[in-house]
């Protein structure tokens, strides 16, 4: 169908899960796609089934924590695929800890991939398209747990919810100053990855707990990385153009209790 044919995007932490699927979708509707992931492996791999597709595609090693590195990764964009129109700040990691339990080392982890890591690519990402005078689109990864809390993971709720409003203030700025950029933020409910598969691992009883977090979803299930996919597509095409300081609740009725 073409909906983002002719633009390019950098998905952060596209190698696997969530980045993956996004990344698929936009060069299956036509777009180039620039992939960033600390796993070099499966980063390579995605790459070539972009290309696959009949786009180009960049793969690119990079720890989002570090704002040099993005200095160098959306130059490198620029540089291999010519622009850049579309990013998505994918890259996170989550586990569990309460306000008792969670670490120093664990919270500034946390906080420097899930919240530092959406800023500098947010940073970067304006920069570049606004020096391109083309506009463009920022879909920043929160979470339910950016809305709503639990007490079991407080840096995840932090990271998440400082995402849920750094991209509000992102997208004020930029439309204010008429840049033509949009910044919005999805809020991905429990979806089928290996993050979630690793945390139902941790847990006692790992098919008990995965039947309690479906029960937690009204839809009846836990969702599927093409459902969070087709909501990135929509935002980074021309079909969102007046949508800008969003956020995308995308979680089968979690937080409409």
């Amino acid at each position: 169908m073409d909906r983002v044919k002719g633009k390019a995007a950098l998905i952060s932490g596209g190698a696997v899960g969530l980045g993956r699927a996004c990344a698929l979708a936009l060069a299956r509707e036509g777009a180039d796609v620039a992939v960033t992931d600390v796993n070099a492996t499966a980063g390579e791999k995605t790459a070539k089934e972009i290309e696959a597709l009949g786009r180009r595609a960049v793969f690119l090693e990079h720890d989002v924590r570090f704002e040099n590195q993005w200095e160098r990764v959306v130059e490198a964009v620029l540089d291999r695929l010519g622009r850049l129109d579309i990013l998505a700040n994918n890259a996170g990691v989550g586990f569990a800890g309460s306000v008792e339990d969670c670490t120093e080392e664990e919270w500034r982890r946390m906080l420097s991939i899930n919240l530092d890591g959406v800023f500098f690519g947010t940073k970067h990402g304006v920069r570049a398209m606004k020096r391109a005078g083309n506009g463009g689109s920022i879909i920043n990864f929160s979470s339910i747990e950016g809305i709503v809390a639990d007490g079991d993971f407080c840096a995840y709720n932090a990271s998440k919810g400082g995402v849920r409003l750094l991209t509000k203030s992102a997208a004020l700025h930029c439309a204010k100053r008429g840049y033509g950029i949009r910044v919005n933020s999805v809020h991905p409910g429990f979806i089928q990855t290996d993050m979630v598969e690793n945390f139902l691992r941790t847990t006692k009883d790992p098919a008990a707990t995965r039947k309690a977090i479906e029960g937690l979803h009204p839809i009846g299930r836990i969702g599927e990385p093409d459902d969070i996919a087709n909501a990135v597509l929509y935002l980074a095409s021309d079909e969102s153009r007046f949508v800008t300081g969003a956020e995308f609740v995308i979680d089968g009725g979690f937080t409409a209790q």
